[in-house]
């Protein structure tokens, strides 16, 4: 099998340097048109990164351009959107990968800086997929990357902000990837951990961060976007290494009506956390309908037409 991305068009955003740019790089080489996506500079123009992406690509035969808009302003999206569709066409592939990070102790975090890590991460996702969605569901075929993070799925002192928000667009993703599936729109996330001017402040051996390539993440990153690739899925990438993160849910247990109190829940608290059987639920409803189920077969009821799916 050979991945290809001829005649596709793909927009990465925050691509003019690190694991965008690689992003960027790998999609062209395999035949697809990008766009090359990096925030302005201050007097508007082109960023220098962004530009240089560009001349990379072209060197290697490859069709790019280069665009400024910031993806925390819906306006700013949509033009870029427009300009795209203006010039190819067609929108196949969105990354979205922007990123900023303002870290501090909780404590001593400004609720600002809580305000902008949302604004950049979590609405900058949902304005680029708002803005491209109705093109994918016209032409009956899209694929949407969420950038997350080991902070979201696991928390890192000192992040909050930023965990909060990483944690965001995978609730994003499993709401979008539920909608979009009648349309053939595919949407996943990305947790990468690689080499990058994020990582390079914080880790000082040379040996580690010469293990941590944005290559090896952007393999994955083409894998997600793929026409064959998954759906829904949180595929983490580090220095060669690919696994699947995944939500689960326990099985847990039901109390009857005059069991229902916090000393009975601490003292099953065992079975409650229990791993046996758990599940990775596939919409919130499945949640609603096991619990309901449990209740209604202790009570003798039958609800088997009445429980609640979406």
């Amino acid at each position: 099998m050979n991945i290809r991305y001829d005649n596709q068009v793909a927009i990465i955003t925050g691509a003019g340097t690190g694991l965008g740019r690689s992003h960027a790089l790998a999609l062209a080489k395999r035949g697809a048109k990008v766009v090359v996506n990096d925030l302005a500079t201050p007097d508007g123009n082109l960023s220098a990164g962004a530009l240089s992406v560009v001349s990379e690509i072209e060197a290697l035969g490859g069709v790019a351009i280069a665009n400024g808009a910031n993806v925390a302003q819906l306006n700013e999206v949509e033009q870029m959107v427009d300009a795209v569709m203006a010039k190819w066409g067609r929108i196949d592939i969105l990354v979205n990968n922007a990123g900023i990070l303002r870290d501090k102790s909780f404590t001593k975090m400004p609720m600002d800086d809580f305000g902008l890590i949302l604004d950049v991460h979590l609405l900058g996702s949902a304005n680029c997929a708002k803005a491209v969605w109705p093109i994918m569901r016209e032409q009956q075929y899209g694929r949407i990357v969420m950038t997350t993070s080991s902070s979201g799925l696991y928390g890192n002192f000192g992040q909050a902000n930023y965990g909060a928000a990483k944690m965001g667009v995978v609730g994003l993703m499993n709401t979008l990837c539920i909608e979009g599936l009648k349309n053939n729109i595919h949407v996943n996330c990305l947790s990468p951990t690689a080499r990058t001017a994020m990582t390079e402040a914080l880790i000082e051996d040379e040996r580690v961060l010469d293990l941590m390539t944005v290559e090896s993440v952007s393999a994955g990153l083409l894998a997600l976007v793929a026409q064959t690739g998954p759906n829904r899925t949180i595929l983490a990438c580090g220095s060669g290494g690919y696994a699947k993160a995944v939500i689960k849910e326990t099985e847990g247990i039901y109390l009857a009506p005059e069991q229902q109190t916090p000393e009975n829940v601490l003292a099953q608290w065992d079975d409650i956390v229990a791993e046996d059987n758990a599940q990775e639920l596939q919409t919130g409803w499945l949640q609603t309908n096991k619990f309901v189920s449990k209740a209604a077969q202790f009570l003798g009821l039958d609800l088997s037409s009445k429980i609640i799916g979406k």
